[in-house]
C-alpha cells in the first residue's frame, strides 16, 4: 500500500492562522471532489476558525477520562475505518491523554499515513525539538509538547503561514486570538514584539534550511553540478599560512553585506604532505572561523585547486576567497603554480576573490627535499637535452681541457637535471652527456669511435657515476614523498584525535568529517540483521542502504560495514580509512556503553525504589491495613455488644486508616509516573484561591491560616496536579510542626530560576515555625523515600515532597525550601502566570 502524503502548515506563534489556512485548503480540496474529513480541529474559541469546519465531514472525537475530567481526543480507529483520501489533524505536536494508543498525536498521524491516508496538520516553531530551548530562552515559556525535527522534515510539503508581528498583535488586541480577559497578559508576555520578531526569524531560517536540503537532494538526484546561487555561501581556502586570518575577515565582510549567508573555511590536505602552513596556524584559524559564526572543513585531494572547486560545488557555494600565490615566477615555471590562478580558470559560475597579502610572490618556505610534479618532470626531460648541449657549447672554445675536466663539467649538468626532473630525466641526461663527450671531446673527434682504452674507461665511469647519482636522487625523492604522505596522514590523525578530545563527537558528526576528508557524496554505517541491512548512522544525501549500491564498502567488524558513494578510494586512502574506521568503531562502542550505563543507572534506581517500596509495603502499608482489619474484626465479633458511640469510633478509625492507605498508594503511583516521564499536564488558568480552598477543606479546622492577596492573577498550570502538590506540602507542615502557627501566603512578582522559564510568576509560601530542617539536608528532603527525623514512626514513606516537586516542575514551576526567620521551614512555590492557551 502506498504511504499517504503529509502536508504541514508551520507557524511562528499561536494565532498566525495555521488552522484557518489548513481548513481553507481543505475546502478547496473538497470542492475539487477530494474526499476530506476533519479528524480533529482545535478552534480555541475562535469563531472564524470554528465557522470553517462547517461544510466538512467531521469524525466524532472520542472521550478519554483523566482524573475525573473527560478529554476529547482524535479517534484513530474511526478515521481508519472511514478511510478518507485526506484527513485534517490539527496540532501535530499535541500530547495525547494517558490511556491513548500513542503518547503523541504525530504518532497517530504516522499510523494514518501508513494506511495510505493523506494528512494536513499544523505545528508551531516552538514545538520543534531542536528549537525548544532557544524559544524558552527568548519567550520565557518552555513547551512540554515537542516533535522531533526529523519527523517534521520528512513531510512531503511544509507551508509557512506568516504574518507580520505588528499584525498578529493587532489581531490579538481585537480579540481574534484569545478571550478578552487574557489579552493584556498575552501582550505583555509571550506576544511581545521582540519575541514575535525572533520567532518569525527562527521559522524562516528553519524553513530555509529545509528548502536548502530539498534543493541539494534535487541537484544530486538529477546530477546537476552547476552552482545554483539560491543562498549566499562563501568558501575560504586556507593553507595554514599567516594570510589565513586576512582571508577569513575579508569573507566575513563580504557576508556582512547580505543576510542569511554561510561562511565555510576549507583546508585541502594533500596526500603528498605538501603544505605551506602549520597545524598551530590552522588551529588558530579554526577558532577564528567559529568566532565568526562559520564552519571549518578539512578535505584530502591531490590537486588543491580541483579539490577546492569540488567542495565549493558540493556545498552550492556562490563565492570563493583565495589568497594571491606566495610562489615566485621561477617556482611557477618549475611546476609550483599558484592555486588561485587555477581556481579562477576552472571556477565556472562561482565568483572568485583573490586577496593580496604581505607574503604574496615572496616564495614559500625552502624545502630540502622538494616533491616533483608532472610539470617539473617534463621540464626535467627538456633539460636532459638542453643542459648537455649548452654545456658542450660552453666547453668547445676550450680544446686544451682534458677529458677528466670535461666529464666533471658535464656531470654538473646531470646533477642539475637530477635536482629539477628526478631519476629518469637524469638518466637520459647522463646517457646523452656520455655520447656528447664521446663525439666532441674524445679522439678521434667527430666520431663515436674511441682509440684510447683509458677514455673508454673514463666514459664508462662517468656514465656509472651519473646514473648512480640519478638513482640516489630518485630514491631520495620517493622517500621524501613517502615521508610527506606519512606526515599528511599523521596530521589528519592528529586532527582526528584533537577533534575527538575537544568535543563530544557523535557518530553522525564524525561521519560528516570522514565524508569531507575523503570528498565523498555520502557515507553510512550499515548493520546486518537477519539477512537485511539497516542504516545505523549516516551523513550526506542519498546514503547507501546496502553495500551493493555503494561505490565502496569496508567491513568494520562486529557485523558493521562502512559504505560510501562518490568515488572509489585508492590503496593509500584505504589505509587512512582504516584509522577512521577504528575511531568510528570506538565511537559506536562508546555510544552503546553510554546507553548501557544509562540503563544500568535506571536499573539501579529502580532497584533502590523497589527496595524502598518493599520496605514500605512491609511496614508503612501494613500498619493502616492492620488497623482496618482490627476494627472490622471487632465490629463483626462484637456487633451486638458495642454501643453506637463505639461503632462510630471504629468506623472513623477505618475511614482514617483507609484515607492514609489511599494517600500512600497514590504517592507511590504518582512517583512512578514522574520517574517514567509519563506525567501528562493539562495547562489551564487556575488561581491560588481555588487550589488553597480545596486543600484547606481536607485539613483539621484552624490548623492552617490563609493570607492571600486580593485579585491574584491566574496561574498557568494543571489544577489537579497543583492541588496534590500543595496538599502534600501542607500536610507535611502540619505533621512536622503540629503546634506551630502555619500560614499560607501568596504574592505576585519575580522570575523563575534561570533555566526553567524567564517569565512573571506568582509565589505561594507555606510557613511553619517548627523545628525546621538542617541546611545540609534540605536538598535530600526532596528525594524519594526520605523521612527526615521521622524514621520508625510509620507516618509515611517519604514521598510527599518528592511527588510535589515533580508535579510543580512538570508545570514549569519551582519548589524550594528556606528557613523561617525565628525558626521553622518555609516552602516556596513559584508558578508562571497564565498567558493564553498553548497551541
Amino acid at each position: 500500500m502506498e504511504r499517504g502524503s503529509l502536508r504541514i502548515f508551520l507557524g511562528a506563534a499561536p494565532g498566525v492562522g495555521k488552522t484557518y489556512a489548513m481548513l481553507e485548503d481543505a475546502h478547496r480540496l473538497a470542492a475539487a471532489g477530494t474526499d476530506v474529513v476533519v479528524a480533529v480541529v482545535m478552534d480555541h474559541g475562535r469563531a472564524a476558525t470554528a465557522a470553517l469546519t462547517e461544510g466538512l465531514e467531521q469524525v466524532p472525537l472520542r472521550s478519554v477520562e483523566y482524573r475525573g475530567t473527560h478529554l476529547p481526543e482524535m479517534d484513530v480507529d474511526a478515521v481508519l475505518a472511514r478511510r478518507p483520501h485526506t484527513a485534517i489533524v490539527d496540532e501535530y505536536a499535541h500530547t495525547n491523554a494517558p490511556g491513548s494508543r500513542h503518547p503523541k498525536r504525530w504518532e497517530d498521524v504516522d499510523e494514518l499515513l501508513d494506511a495510505g491516508i493523506n494528512v494536513l496538520t499544523t505545528v508551531n516553531v516552538q514545538h520543534l525539538a531542536s528549537l525548544n530551548d532557544v524559544v524558552a530562552s527568548i519567550t520565557g515559556t518552555r513547551q512540554q509538547e515537542v516533535v522531533p525535527d526529523a519527523i517534521v522534515r520528512k513531510a512531503d510539503q511544509i507551508e509557512l503561514v506568516d504574518i507580520p508581528p505588528e499584525l498578529l498583535r493587532q489581531r490579538l488586541s481585537s480579540g481574534l486570538v484569545y478571550a478578552p480577559d487574557k489579552i493584556d497578559a498575552a501582550l505583555a508576555n509571550y506576544f511581545r514584539l521582540g519575541n514575535l520578531s525572533a520567532l518569525r526569524e527562527m521559522a524562516l531560517i528553519w524553513l530555509a534550511d529545509r528548502v536548502e536540503e530539498g534543493l541539494a537532494e534535487y541537484r544530486q538526484r538529477h546530477r546537476i553540478e552547476e552552482t545554483w546561487p539560491a543562498r549566499e555561501r562563501v568558501v575560504v581556502a586556507l593553507t595554514g599560512g599567516p594570510e589565513g586570518e586576512a582571508l577569513l575577515r575579508r569573507a566575513a565582510r563580504i557576508l556582512a553585506r547580505v543576510s542569511g549567508g554561510d561562511l565555510l573555511a576549507v583546508h585541502v590536505r594533500r596526500p603528498d604532505g605538501l603544505t605551506e602552513g602549520s597545524e598551530q596556524s590552522l588551529a588558530a584559524q579554526r577558532k577564528l572561523v567559529e568566532d565568526l559564526g562559520g564552519s571549518f572543513h578539512q578535505i584530502a585531494g591531490d590537486d588543491v585547486a580541483s579539490s577546492l572547486l569540488d567542495f565549493a560545488r558540493s556545498v552550492n557555494a556562490t563565492q570563493i576567497v583565495v589568497g594571491v600565490s606566495r610562489h615566485t615566477r621561477l617556482q611557477q615555471l618549475f611546476g609550483a603554480g599558484g592555486v588561485g590562478s587555477a581556481v579562477v580558470r576552472d571556477s565556472g559560475d562561482i565568483d572568485v576573490h583573490m586577496v593580496t597579502h604581505s607574503l604574496a610572490g615572496r616564495g614559500p618556505r625552502f624545502r630540502l627535499t622538494p616533491v616533483l610534479g608532472r610539470t617539473r618532470t617534463l621540464v626535467g626531460y627538456v633539460l636532459a637535452f638542453v643542459a648537455p648541449i649548452a654545456m658542450t657549447l660552453a666547453l668547445l672554445p676550450f680544446p686544451q681541457l682534458n677529458l677528466t675536466t670535461q666529464a666533471l663539467a658535464h656531470l654538473c649538468a646531470v646533477v642539475a637535471v637530477a635536482f629539477v626532473g628526478g631519476l629518469w630525466p637524469a638518466v637520459v641526461a647522463a646517457v646523452f652527456d656520455s655520447l656528447l663527450l664521446n663525439f666532441f671531446f674524445t679522439p678521434p673527434v667527430g666520431t663515436f669511435t674511441i682509440d684510447d682504452p683509458q677514455n673508454v674507461f673514463a666514459l664508462l665511469v662517468f656514465l656509472a657515476v651519473a646514473v648512480a647519482f640519478s638513482l640516489v636522487v630518485g630514491v631520495s625523492t620517493r622517500r621524501s614523498q613517502d615521508a610527506a604522505v606519512a606526515r599528511a596522514e599523521a596530521g589528519t590523525l592528529s586532527e582526528l584525535a584533537r577533534g575527538s578530545l575537544a568535543r563530544d563527537q557523535g557518530p553522525e558528526e564524525f561521519l560528516e568529517q570522514l565524508r569531507g576528508e575523503f570528498q565523498l557524496a555520502s557515507v553510512s554505517v550499515l548493520a546486518e540483521d537477519a539477512g537485511s541491512w539497516k542504516v545505523r548512522s549516516s551523513a550526506g544525501i542519498d546514503v547507501p542502504t546496502n553495500p551493493e549500491e555503494a561505490d565502496g564498502a569496508d567491513q568494520m567488524g562486529a557485523g558493521l560495514t562502512l559504505a560510501w558513494k562518490g568515488r572509489p578510494l585508492s590503496g593509500g586512502e584505504r589505509r587512512l580509512l582504516a584509522a577512521f574506521e577504528a575511531h568510528l568503531t570506538a565511537l559506536l562502542e562508546r555510544q552503546q556503553l553510554t546507553l548501557s550505563l544509562r540503563d544500568t543507572v535506571k536499573l539501579g534506581e529502580s532497584n533502590r525504589i523497589r527496595t524502598s517500596i518493599l520496605r514500605a509495603v512491609s511496614h508503612d502499608l501494613r500498619t493502616p491495613l492492620a488497623g482496618i482489619r482490627l476494627a472490622v474484626t471487632a465490629l463483626r465479633r462484637q456487633r451486638g455488644r458495642t454501643s453506637p458511640e463505639e461503632q462510630a469510633e471504629m468506623l472513623e478509625a477505618i475511614d482514617g486508616f483507609s484515607g492514609r492507605l489511599d494517600n500512600l498508594v497514590g504517592n507511590l503511583l504518582d512517583m512512578s509516573r514522574i520517574d517514567s516521564e509519563a506525567l501528562s499536564v493539562l495547562h489551564e488558568p487556575v488561581t491560588w484561591l481555588d487550589v488553597v480552598s480545596e486543600v484547606v477543606e481536607q485539613l483539621p479546622a484552624d490548623s492552617v491560616r490563609v493570607d492571600l492577596a486580593p485579585n491574584l492573577p491566574a496561574l498557568d498550570g494543571d489544577r489537579g496536579l497543583l492541588e496534590r502538590a500543595l496538599a502534600n506540602i501542607v500536610e507535611n507542615a502540619v505533621k512536622y510542626a503540629p503546634d506551630s502557627d502555619i500560614v499560607i501566603v501568596a504574592t505576585t512578582g519575580g522570575l523563575l530560576a534561570p533555566g526553567i522559564a524567564d517569565r512573571p510568576v506568582s509565589e505561594l509560601r507555606v510557613v511553619d515555625h517548627g523545628t525546621g530542617v538542617p541546611t545540609g539536608r534540605v536538598l535530600a528532603m526532596f528525594q524519594p523515600f526520605q523521612r527526615l527525623g521521622d524514621e520508625g514512626k510509620g507516618a509515611g514513606i517519604g514521598l510527599g515532597l518528592a511527588v510535589a516537586k515533580g508535579f510543580i516542575e512538570a508545570m514549569d514551576g519551582e519548589l524550594t525550601a528556606e528557613p523561617t526567620p525565628g525558626g521553622g521551614l518555609t516552602m516556596v512555590l513559584r508558578m508562571p502566570l497564565y498567558a493564553g492557551p498553548r497551541d
